[in-house]
C-alpha cells in the first residue's frame, strides 16, 4: 500500500509544470512560503500520511496520522500535531529553498509492546527539520528529528522519552 501511493504520488508530482507553484516573494536568507497546505508520506519512526499548512511566510501547522512499527518494542497508532517556524534559509537556489525548521506539538500514541499489554502514551513533541522545498513544483522532501517526551502514559506508570526521525515528501494543493 506504502509503495503504490508513493509510486502514485510521485507520477502525479512528474505532471506537474512550472506554473504550479507560486514564485517566491524575494531572495533572502529569511524563508517564505510559496504553497499553503500539501499531503503526502513520511518513512521512519513514524510512517505516516503527512500534511502541513503554512498560515503564514515562515509559520505552518504539521500533522501525522499513521503507525510505529516494532519501535523500541511497542507497535500501533501514531498521532501528532505540530507548530513550526521557519527561521532561516539555509540554501536558497532558484531550483529549491532548503530551511531549517523547529517547533513545539503533542503526539498520541496507542501501542502494544513485546507482552502484547496494550497501552497509551501522550507526550510533548520538539521536532527539527530540513525541507527541501521545490520553487517551481508543489512540492517538498523533508528529514526531521522530534524528541519526545510522555507524561501521561498508561504503562506500567513509566514515564518515556524517546527521539523519532522520518522522511518524507508532500504534494501542495495549493
Amino acid at each position: 500500500m506504502l509503495i503504490a501511493s508513493s509510486i502514485a504520488l510521485a507520477m502525479t508530482a512528474g505532471a506537474v509544470t512550472d506554473v504550479d507553484a507560486r514564485p517566491r516573494p524575494r531572495r533572502t536568507k529569511k524563508f517564505e512560503a510559496n504553497k499553503t497546505f500539501g499531503l503526502g508520506l513520511m518513512v521512519g519512526a513514524p510512517t505516516a500520511l503527512s500534511g502541513k499548512y503554512f498560515y503564514a511566510g515562515d509559520k505552518a501547522f504539521d500533522f501525522g496520522i499513521g503507525t510505529v512499527r516494532y519501535w523500541r518494542g511497542r507497535s500501533g497508532l501514531h498521532l501528532h500535531a505540530d507548530h513550526l517556524w521557519h527561521p532561516v534559509s539555509l540554501i536558497s537556489d532558484p531550483a529549491f529553498e532548503m530551511p531549517l525548521y523547529l517547533g513545539i506539538g503533542f503526539r498520541l500514541f496507542n501501542f502494544d509492546d513485546d507482552y502484547n499489554d496494550g497501552s497509551t502514551a501522550i507526550g510533548l513533541r520538539v521536532p527539527v527539520g530540513i525541507a527541501i522545498d521545490l520553487n517551481n513544483t508543489p512540492m517538498d522532501f523533508f528529514f526531521e528529528l522530534a524528541l519526545v517526551a510522555d507524561f501521561l502514559v498508561d504503562h506500567k506508570d513509566n514515564y518515556d522519552g524517546d527521539l523519532e526521525g522520518a522522511l518524507g515528501f508532500r504534494f501542495y494543493l495549493n
